[in-house]
């Protein structure tokens, strides 16, 4: 899975926030519903539009970010 495939941040679009390809549903919401307890059929029910491959995007995005390291200077 690459969520550069799903995940998309456009300027225009609730200020450049990741969201789901062709939604504006923020990859930090799905991300939210899941810190929260809800299960990836929950929230496809809540949002008709997406899929269970859009939701592993979102968890696929995070785990980049947790592996994103700095250089301390």
């Amino acid at each position: 899975m690459n969520w550069r495939e799903r995940i998309t941040s456009d300027p225009q679009i609730l200020r450049g926030k990741p969201c789901i390809k062709g939604t504006r549903i923020p990859a930090a919401l799905i991300l939210g519903y899941l810190a929260c307890g809800r299960g990836a059929d929950a929230i496809l029910q809540e949002f008709p539009g997406l899929t269970q491959e859009d939701v592993a995007a979102c968890l696929d995005y995070a785990r980049d970010l947790a592996e994103f390291t700095t250089v301390a200077t």
